[in-house]
């Protein structure tokens, strides 16, 4: 179990100075220092996070939540510093997407056989 830890803190380093990390966190402090683009970052953030703990408990977002969010969603996606940092962001997901299927194929062979 050591042996993976370690090479899982290994893989951590990697992904840090990877190019889509370090992509990822330039568009972030880009973001962070505009800062209209960060508030309004901070409050879509704020409002995902309400709405899946609704959807968790089973509840369904009123009009007020709707409307809201669809009014947070419309500005977001004015604002290119945001643009940018969600498009780095799905760049670094990909990235991880690949290193899960690449880690799991062991699991995924078992059950092919």
């Amino acid at each position: 179990m050591a042996d993976i830890l370690k090479t899982a803190g290994e893989l951590r380093e990697e992904l840090a100075s990877s190019d889509e990390f370090t992509a990822l966190q330039n568009a972030y402090n880009t973001m962070k220092a505009d800062s209209e683009a960060y508030d309004l970052f901070k409050q879509f953030q704020g409002l995902q996070l309400k709405l899946q703990q609704k959807q968790m408990q089973g509840q369904q977002p009123d009009e007020d939540e709707m409307n809201q969010a669809q009014d947070l969603a419309g500005k977001v996606r004015e604002k290119d510093a945001i643009k940018d940092l969600m498009e780095k962001e799905k760049d670094v997901n990909q990235l991880l997407a690949k290193l899960n299927n690449e880690i799991t194929k062991p699991i995924q062979n078992l059950y092919d056989n």
